[in-house]
């Protein structure tokens, strides 16, 4: 398939005031969240879960994307609708996670590799026949006093490379998703060097393995302090290393930044993203920015589901503000009061 087409698909999925909810998590990361809100883990109470997102009555109106797990995109809803479906008929292009979750790298202690490419040429036609049009790979690099290592950041650009040109391949958007996690009590300043890096290397590799840059999405971490970091930069201070990191070592040949929360709260979040795009607007930045979040969309939503049939009007209505919210912040018109400015 020409990539003239993958492009298109990719400017859709970062449409202006919308974004991405990553519902990609593994059937055990959403069955521990399931038990933590007294519900058993089932496949019937994941598909129930995700069936209240994809069915919410204006959904479409936020979302240009949904990243689902193998699981999901092979279910159907309750009346019999296959999940898939519902979001394409609502305007939102189905995607899907890709690769098998992380693994220690060998020779590196306490780093991680990220795998799947055996048989990923396989995997990635059976997705497009189900209605897949757009995939994700997700890579983690930590910060510590020796990490990320050269190493860890090579191997792991090298196998989104690798995933990325096999998914344009296969007529499907790669989402490229290098993730410095927000773990430990490091400085803005050391997520900045350790971003910076591994942009760098990933866009390298990128290019050897011959991606198309204008038909893919980038899912970056944003510049940001470590979770534990006692003096823990500003949102301004936030947006303004995070802008400065991306101009210099994203091309700009790529339609669209897509921010991962990386596990900051719902309104951290909204307004780090809102500050970046208000920064971005100032300063001519070239690709559409937004976002793709899990947690701090569902979240509190998920917490007044509580698995009750009689909450799902209630949980709908509290996945939309949020929605809302990031929406808001994406046109860089968010404030915390809810108004747009």
């Amino acid at each position: 398939m020409g990539t003239e087409k993958l492009a298109t698909t990719a400017n859709a999925i970062v449409a202006a005031g919308k974004g991405v909810l990553a519902a990609d998590e593994s059937n055990g990361t959403m069955s521990q969240r399931l038990e933590s809100i007294g519900v058993v883990p089932t496949p019937d109470t994941r598909r129930d879960w995700r069936q209240l997102i994809f069915t919410a009555d204006g959904f479409g109106e936020y979302a240009s994307g949904v990243i689902m797990f193998d699981e999901t995109i092979r279910q159907s809803s309750d009346d019999g609708r296959r999940l898939v479906d519902i979001l394409s008929n609502a305007g939102i292009v189905p995607g899907i996670k890709v690769d098998k979750g992380t693994h220690p790298l060998a020779g590196a202690q306490g780093e991680a590799v990220t795998e799947g490419l055996d048989g990923l040429r396989g995997r990635l036609a059976e997705y497009f026949d189900m209605g897949a049009r757009f995939t994700k790979w997700r890579a983690v690099m930590s910060i510590s006093d020796k990490t990320p290592s050269d190493y860890c950041i090579a191997v792991n650009a090298h196998a989104l490379a690798r995933y990325s040109a096999l998914a344009q391949e296969a007529g499907l958007v790669p989402i490229v998703e290098p993730e410095i996690l927000m773990t430990g009590s490091h400085s803005i300043d050391d997520c900045y060097m350790a971003t910076e890096r591994t942009l760098a290397r990933t866009f390298d590799e990128l290019s050897a393995h011959g991606v198309d840059l204008s038909a893919m999405i980038l899912k970056p971490n944003m510049v940001i302090s470590g979770h534990e970091a006692q003096d823990r930069a500003t949102t301004a201070e936030v947006a303004e290393r995070t802008l400065t990191c991306l101009k210099q070592n994203v091309p700009s040949d790529v339609p669209g930044i897509a921010f991962l929360s990386g596990g900051q709260g719902d309104e951290e979040a909204t307004l780090n993203l809102d500050a970046i795009n208000r920064l971005a607007k100032d300063e001519g930045a070239p690709w559409e920015i937004t976002y793709s979040y899990g947690r701090a969309l569902v979240a509190t939503a998920l917490k007044t589901w509580g698995g009750s049939a009689a909450n799902v009007q209630k949980a709908q209505n509290v996945l939309l503000e949020r929605c809302r919210a990031s929406s808001e912040a994406r046109s860089g018109a968010y404030s915390s009061s809810g108004a747009t400015i």
